[in-house]
């Protein structure tokens, strides 16, 4: 019951606020939750709601599937060759703190209007985390799981796959966590610029169109949708941080 109350009292307490602020500012500023919700409903209620959910799915999940595989095999790279890591960290970090909205254009030119740009742009705000952190996972592995390859007869292949991973799912788990939501925030800001539909481009209609309605009620979708998984995930890096396996 603990464990319950304080998110319903936050979410209580988010819900006020939200109320007390549409009451003042208006509905032209805010919409209230009871609008919101029932234009959520009404958006739910048809096909084309769910063909733009489901354009935006496949680009995150593509995205986010990229980054993944990409950035935990570079950021292992990285890490077992400490030079190495030592010299592109400091390049990743660099390219990561630029303004993305400076790399939009050459994104454009390279990927054009469509779901491929949105995937770069979701890969481009998740791939540099993931890397840094399954890098940095790795490069403070204790000495034993390198001596117990060694003793096993292991190559640097096996030894990664049988040895490495299951020694840093944990870090690994984290970083697939923070990927998902800057690789949602990616695609969407894609959906935003390079794209014709999407959820992403509804809202930026809908803020065209002045619908202020109607972009509370895609965000409060995809708020619940981002809590949800996220909640999922701080569940399974939960339990592998407490299995026996891990460190």
């Amino acid at each position: 019951m603990r464990k319950i109350f304080p998110p319903l009292t936050i979410a209580l307490a988010v819900l006020v606020g939200w109320q007390v602020l549409s009451a003042t500012s208006g509905a032209h500023a805010v919409g209230s939750p009871l609008e919101t919700m029932r234009m959520l409903l009404h958006m739910m209620a048809t096909s084309h709601f769910w063909l733009d959910a489901a354009e935006t799915g496949a680009a995150f999940v593509w995205s986010l599937a990229l980054s993944i595989l990409c950035g935990s095999l570079i950021g292992v790279a990285l890490g077992v060759s400490r030079a190495s890591g030592e010299v592109f960290e400091p390049i990743l970090v660099t390219f990561y703190a630029l303004p993305k909205v400076t790399l939009y254009p050459l994104v454009l030119l390279a990927f054009g209007l469509g779901m491929s740009a949105k995937v770069a742009f979701g890969v481009m705000h998740a791939l540099v985390p993931i890397t840094l952190m399954t890098r940095n996972a790795v490069s403070q592995l204790k000495p034993v799981y390198w001596r117990t390859a060694k003793t096993l007869g292991l190559g640097p292949a096996a030894a990664v796959r049988h040895v490495v991973f299951p020694a840093i799912m944990p870090e690994l788990v984290a970083a697939v966590r923070i990927g998902f939501s800057l690789s949602l925030l990616g695609v969407l800001i894609g959906e935003m610029f390079a794209s014709k539909r999407g959820l992403g481009y509804a809202a930026i209609n809908a803020m065209g169109l002045g619908d202020i309605t109607t972009i509370m009620a895609i965000g409060i979708f995809l708020a619940a949708v981002a809590i949800a998984i996220n909640i999922g995930l701080l569940t399974i890096e939960s339990a592998v941080r407490h299995a026996p396996a891990a460190r």
